[in-house]
């Protein structure tokens, strides 16, 4: 059926005209694009693999592959599960606190198809294999892979790498399937490079900037006490509050994150100064928030800022507790001399980072 998959797919450019095209193919649809590239280099200019693989299950030649007893077992939960939100907190933990979501997902599964279909499919699908087809493929091929994806381990995907001609392999932080909310940047910026051949850096203006990232705590338990209407009613306030705080701080909302938002400020000590004003104002509703902050070189996309600062002012943020705003040393460093306090958090280590990263907690007055 593989053989089928990749004429479908020749079919579906043949009805748009299309003569050549760069295949992005992830998860199940990865083994169909390779075998396409290998057979069909004409109609194939580069490719693209997402958190996929060549085989799946384990073999005495491929001692990377899963459990079959495992995989079975999980395909069966899979079935069980299918139509509700308990698959979220596995394949998609970054939403899983997320009330909205959770309810959209389960909805989506519901549409597509029946529990015993699904397991059916990805039964025939956990056989295949395309190994043999590896060293054939030659068109230009990018590898993407979630550093922690527990489907698809990545090893797999290392296997790829080295077993197509000058394939390049990009390790995405994360552990979320899709590539959609966990630094979907690192992955556009992957793609944008290598298919134009020019970096991101040599296309964006950069800056320093002090990131501010917030989260609310156990927002999925407000939404369940509150109920969806008054959880959004509260969500909105929570958001008016965020524009103006940050607004009244000299900053730039870049975007809001269902449950947080995420902002820019040219100086930190009036980042750290709006993190304070939030924390006491969405106090007053019964919130409690986390916050983090890392300063350093952004890069400005438009409305929205990418780059490494970007992504470890997030991880500052995972490790703060309700009502914490975190800081890292680069950002207690630059505001020596102010009136803002700091308590000692110690070395923390964050996903994604080599080394361990000093953070620092933010008291006013001598307490939280």
């Amino acid at each position: 059926h593989i053989e089928s998959y990749a004429e479908e797919t020749l079919a579906v450019m043949d009805a748009v005209g299309s003569e050549r095209a760069t295949i992005m193919a992830g998860y199940d649809a990865g083994p169909m694009a390779m075998l396409l590239a290998a057979t069909k280099p004409e109609r194939v200019s580069a490719l693209v693999l997402a958190n996929t693989s060549a085989r799946a299950l384990f073999a005495d030649d491929y001692p990377i592959g899963l459990d079959p007893d495992a995989t079975d077992q999980m395909i069966t939960m899979i079935a069980e599960t299918w139509g509700t939100d308990q698959q979220v907190a596995m394949f998609m933990p970054s939403r899983a606190e997320d009330p909205r979501f959770l309810a959209w997902f389960a909805r989506l599964q519901r549409m597509t198809i029946s529990p015993g279909q699904a397991a059916a499919y990805l039964r025939a699908m956990i056989d295949v294999d395309v190994r043999s087809v590896l060293p054939s493929i030659h068109v230009p091929s990018l590898v993407l892979h979630r550093e922690q994806l527990p489907i698809v381990p990545l090893a797999q995907a290392e296997y790829l790498a080295e077993h197509i001609p000058d394939a390049r392999l990009v390790v995405v932080p994360g552990r979320d399937a899709p590539f959609i909310w966990e630094h979907p940047d690192i992955v556009l910026d992957a793609i944008e490079e290598f298919l134009t051949g020019i970096g991101t850096a040599a296309r964006s203006e950069r800056v320093v900037a002090t990131v501010l990232y917030t989260d609310i705590v156990n927002s999925t338990g407000r939404a369940e006490e509150l109920g969806d209407r008054r959880w959004q009613e509260l969500l909105d306030v929570h958001d008016d509050l965020a524009a103006t705080t940050v607004s009244a701080h000299e900053g730039t909302m870049v975007k809001h994150t269902g449950d947080g938002f995420m902002a820019t400020f040219e100086r930190p000590g009036m980042a750290i100064q709006a993190a304070t004003d939030f924390r006491s104002r969405v106090q007053d509703l019964g919130i409690a928030v986390r916050t983090g902050l890392h300063t350093g070189e952004v890069e400005l996309r438009g409305d929205d800022v990418g780059g490494l600062a970007v992504h470890l002012a997030s991880r500052v943020m995972d490790q703060a507790g309700p009502g914490e705003i975190l800081v890292s040393r680069t950002v207690k460093d630059l505001v020596v001399g102010s009136d803002t306090g700091f308590e000692d958090r110690g070395l923390h280590t964050m996903k994604g980072f080599e080394g361990d990263w000093q953070l620092y907690s933010v008291t006013v007055g001598g307490t939280l």
